[in-house]
């Protein structure tokens, strides 16, 4: 018998890889779009020793929390730097410091992450100087756009 569609089993599902450069490199299973999550995302994120899933980042509209499921790492919380490991709970509320997991270990790091889903949102990018902008209707962006935040131009110009 099939299973129920808001029903989800991990070991059904494929990883999907992501790199880019040396530093970044994942694995990730996008749980909650599986199961038909219209507000709440969750994925489950694999990240080998000395690599780190997304450069830091602060959202400004949507909340974020990762479970730690196995392994050691280091919080880069604006200018923190705070081991975590196995059991560790991590809230990085709208608005509040750039965050970034890093795996500092010899092992893999595994761990859950929720998301809220609003559909308007901006992240910033503080060690780059950049700024996203992203407006989401379904599980894809309609409208991405990512520029140097030092690129600012008046509010009028080109009308």
């Amino acid at each position: 018998m099939p299973r129920h569609p808001r029903v989800v089993n991990l070991d059904e599902m494929e990883w999907n890889e992501r790199a880019h450069g040396e530093r970044f490199a994942m694995q990730v299973k996008r749980i909650g779009s599986q199961a038909g999550s219209k507000q709440l995302g969750c994925g489950l994120y694999r990240v080998a020793p000395g690599k780190t899933a997304f450069p830091a980042h602060r959202h400004h509209a949507n909340d974020e929390a990762v479970f730690i499921l196995e392994g050691e790492g280091t919080l880069r919380l604006g200018d923190e730097r705070i081991p975590v490991r196995k059991g560790d709970y991590i809230a990085f509320p709208a608005g509040d410091a750039a965050h970034q997991l890093v795996n500092t270990s010899a092992g893999p790091l595994e761990y859950l992450c929720f998301w809220t889903m609003i559909g308007t949102e901006i992240v910033e990018y503080p060690h780059s100087d950049k700024v996203a902008a992203m407006v989401w209707t379904s599980a894809q962006p309609e409208l991405r756009a990512i520029f140097k935040k030092s690129s600012t131009v008046d509010y009028y110009e080109g009308e």
